[in-house]
């Protein structure tokens, strides 16, 4: 070898070699701060403190600590990725959370992200590059660098270290095709430009982002919602973040991104787990879905309230144990229920107004019968008479039943199942949809409660209100007990000081109630909530939060919105999703329709157009799907192209599922030969054969296909970090795995009104390989799948 080789060699070891003694010293660091949260976590937890003011601080710093040690855990994996070299000889190392020396100066020793320094990282190009000489990307495998990558920015700099690349993006396309775990990876190393300006875009407002499959929307949502903490850590901190996702499938699937971001005070839910105490896992069917998401049900359930606040016909006997029967007409009753609607207030709220205008009207009716004056004079009664007869009235257990049946207390829970046991207003076809059988009317029975129906509770929380006026008076007692037993121990306090120093100068000396009065002493030992914001947000239905996090927002009907809103009241929040992919007959495909009723025209709407995901070859096919019903539609431009179109075996209607099969069965052999090819090291990740496969086929076929795959894992909540799963397109939404096999798409085109976005969604999971089988029975609209135009393979004995 030549002199210039082994200078080469050199340089490159030595490199290498100081980017792990940093490293290094990077773990050590991240090792002695998860040290000092631990020791703090059992310091704290074996304190002796007996008190309550003692217990409330040990559970505050336990639960703080641990959640400590969470984070530090979280982000152990790819710790540090990146290295800016400024023009000014300045270096900077990038990661996933900032960490600073144990010296005095407290310097820094790794830039998280997120910070504004960190910016050129993910900015700089060769045209514009920010004052850097040379970004550096770092691979790691644990706690070893096993990579490097050098970009040099600067091309006056005549320095090298023999990592240089002029491919710009072999660590991004390196990543895109890694093979899939099941989870989502974060995209901290290789966010781009476009996705960096959504990332860090302002907090406050309506954010819209808008991308086909595979521009990286969920990725850089969550990226996004891990930025805004960072850059508003108090607010938001206290206030709380919500991400909202489609499915829990979906949320698994996702939740691990901002944990190995370091941020776990998150709350991750869909809408049908956001109404505290109510599980949501019941199915609609889809019309009857479309039927609750429409906005017009807000109106239908407040003319529901509105029945429940009823007249006499004419009149309602109550009888009185002493003093017979009382008579309440439509009338008095009228005016009662008028009183109580001028208030404003929700319906249980309004219910004493109600409540004592009828009392009062029985008050009277009872005074002028024993106090009437025979010869016409005044009544007899004396005031404190009248008023001993109004307790009597107000006690009387007949007299609350009366007030009961005319504006009873209500539960969102038994107005929402009144309403599906008898859906009355609505027309006979959408009645038919909603009705469910077997509820009770009336009752508060548990019942099956659907993710459509948990707006509809919310809404009906809105339109009921919550009589808490019992909870707060037995709060307000049970303060001034504590506070007379605070007056009671600082009064001993003060005896015991007296004792003490009576022969001294008292003056000199403070006791406890010198520097603090008995309120101030009882809030000493009340009990703190120690949950996090999270924690708390996910048990208070009225909890305003800091920002929501909205994924595949298209889907998301016009009641569900309504509640969200009502969530957000400072209206920040980001919204992700693609009209195209539609398929929730209640989602709407306008973002101006849904926002426009909220925040007029005060919303920003930013697009992604590059398809890291699904190769070029498989979004013409996925795009021809989408042109059935828009002949202009135009794909988000693929960066891959693998150069092998999808294969398509065409068979008889009751071979789909056994085709199906055989294909899970090939691919996994790929993998195994291609796993025994690749034993020299980790260089071969992401090898054809790899990562996890769906079969994605319409709801009806989906057992069919659990039964032929014995190992796969489908149904309700399927495990997505198992090899291969079986969804319906639903379930897939939002997903992306490295093999696909599509099982009868003219049946998923047909399965509902929005087929064709189904369809879409399933042929753009994949980031490598995709398989249709088709029905050869049916004719195919898609020229690509019809035999010509794709990779035809030959049907199997027997079709």
């Amino acid at each position: 070898m030549d002199a210039a080789y082994w200078t080469g060699a050199q340089l490159s070891t030595e490199e290498l070699h100081g980017e792990q003694q940093f490293v290094t010293l990077l773990y050590e660091r991240l090792d002695a701060l998860r040290e000092q949260a631990e020791d703090a976590v059992e310091v704290t937890a074996g304190q002796s403190g007996t008190g309550r003011q003692a217990r409330v601080e040990r559970d505050i710093t336990v639960a703080e600590q641990s959640g400590r040690v969470s984070s530090l855990n979280a982000v152990e994996s790819g710790l540090c990725f990146g290295r800016i070299d400024l023009a000014d000889h300045t270096t900077h190392h990038i990661g996933r959370i900032g960490i600073r020396r144990d010296d005095e100066e407290r310097t820094p020793l790794l830039i998280d992200w997120r910070a504004p320094v960190a910016r050129p990282f993910y900015l700089a190009t060769g045209f514009e590059p920010m004052g850097l000489r040379r970004r550096r990307h770092l691979t790691t495998q644990g706690r070893r660098v096993t990579g490097l990558h050098d970009e040099i920015m600067d091309l006056t700099d005549t320095r090298r270290t023999g990592y240089e690349d002029p491919d710009a993006d072999a660590v991004l396309l390196a990543a895109l095709n890694s093979a899939r775990t099941g989870r989502m990876a974060d995209i901290v190393q290789t966010i781009q430009a476009e996705q960096d300006r959504v990332i860090r875009a302002p907090y406050r407002g309506v954010l819209v982002v808008e991308g086909g499959p595979g521009t990286g929307k969920t990725a850089v949502a969550l990226h996004r919602a891990a930025y805004l903490l960072y850059a508003h850590r108090e607010r938001l901190a206290r206030r709380a973040v919500l991400i909202v996702g489609p499915n829990p499938a979906f949320l698994g699937y996702i939740g691990e991104v901002l944990p190995s971001l370091g941020e776990t005070g998150v709350l991750l839910a869909t809408t049908g787990e956001l109404f505290p105490g109510v599980r949501a896992v019941g199915t609609d069917s889809p019309a009857a879905a479309e039927v609750k998401g429409r906005l017009a049900m807000a109106k239908v359930l407040a003319e529901e309230v509105a029945d429940r606040q009823s007249l006499p016909r004419p009149t309602l006997e109550i009888r009185h144990e002493d003093h017979g029967t009382l008579v309440l007409d439509r009338e008095t009753a009228a005016e009662a229920r008028q009183r109580a609607r001028e208030t404003g207030l929700p319906h249980n709220l309004a219910r004493p107004t109600f409540a004592f205008r009828v009392i009062d009207a029985l008050t009277a009716q009872l005074a002028e019968r024993i106090g009437a004056d025979p010869e016409g004079g005044p009544n007899l009664l004396s005031p404190a008479d009248v008023v001993q007869l109004g307790k009597e009235v107000a006690t009387s257990r007949e007299v609350h039943a009366a007030i009961e049946s005319l504006w009873p207390t209500l539960t969102p829970q038994r107005l929402v199942a009144d309403f599906l046991a008898a859906p009355w207003r609505l027309d006979a076809r959408d009645a038919a949809a909603v009705r469910r059988s077997g509820i009770r009317t009336g009752a508060d029975a548990p019942i099956d409660w659907t993710p459509a129906d948990v707006p509809l509770l919310d809404e009906a929380a809105e339109l009921l209100g919550e009589d808490n006026s019992a909870a707060v008076a037995a709060a307000a007692l049970e303060r001034q007990e504590q506070i007379a037993y605070a007056q009671g121990v600082l009064e001993l306090s003060y005896g015991s000081r007296t004792q003490e120093f009576e022969d001294e100068d008292e003056s000199e000396v403070l006791a406890a109630h010198d520097v603090i009065d008995a309120e101030r002493f009882a809030e000493r030992h009340e009990e703190a909530d120690t949950r996090s914001a999270a924690e708390r947000a996910a048990a208070d239905r009225t909890w305003a939060f800091g920002h929501i996090v909205v994924d595949e927002a298209q889907e998301l009907s016009a009641m569900a919105w309504r509640l969200l809103m009502r969530r957000c009241p400072s209206r920040s929040m980001t919204l992700v999703g693609d009209p195209a992919q539609t398929g929730d007959a209640a989602g709407c495909d306008s973002w101006q329709r849904i926002l426009e009723p909220y925040v007029g025209t005060r919303w920003e709407l930013s697009r992604l157009g590059v398809n890291y995901r699904t190769p070029a070859e498989i979004m013409e096919v996925a795009a021809e799907v989408r042109r059935l019903t828009d002949p202009l539609f135009e794909p988000p431009r693929s960066v891959r192209s693998t150069g092998t179109a999808p294969l398509v075996r065409a068979v008889a209607p009751g071979l789909m599922a056994r085709t199906a099969a055989e294909l899970v069965a090939e691919s996994a052999g790929s993998a195994a030969g291609s796993a025994a090819g690749s034993a020299e090291g980790p260089s071969a990740e992401g090898r054809p054969g790899e990562g996890r496969l769906a079969v994605i086929a319409p709801p009806g076929l989906v057992p069919a296909l659990g039964a032929e795959l014995p190992d796969a894992s489908w149904g309700g909540a399927p495990d997505l970090t198992r090899p291969v799963v079986v969804l319906d397109p639903r379930q897939a939404k939002g997903l992306e795995f490295d093999t696909v096999v599509v099982v009868d798409p003219e049946g998923i085109l047909d399965g509902s009104p929005r087929g064709a976005n189904d369809l879409y969604v399933a042929l753009t999971r994949t980031t490598q390989r995709l398989a249709i089988v088709r029905n050869a029975e049916v004719p195919s609209r898609l020229k690509s799948a019809s035999g010509t135009g794709a990779a035809d393979a030959e049907a199997p004995d027997g079709a």
